[in-house]
């Protein structure tokens, strides 16, 4: 996998976590946990992302 397709990968996961994050939000009675969790997650993808393409 070639760096720019992995960091494209990376991205995608990174939009469809914050579409979760979103849904999830609208929701009432969502666990706060599993939102704070997936923001986490969403973090550390970008984070990632940032490293990579410096």
């Amino acid at each position: 996998m070639s760096m720019s397709s992995h960091i494209s990968e990376l991205k995608r996961k990174h939009e469809e976590l914050s579409q979760r994050v979103e849904t999830f939000q609208r929701r009432p009675g969502t666990d706060d946990l599993e939102i704070a969790s997936l923001k986490k997650e969403k973090l550390r993808l970008k984070e990632e992302i940032t490293r990579l393409s410096n």
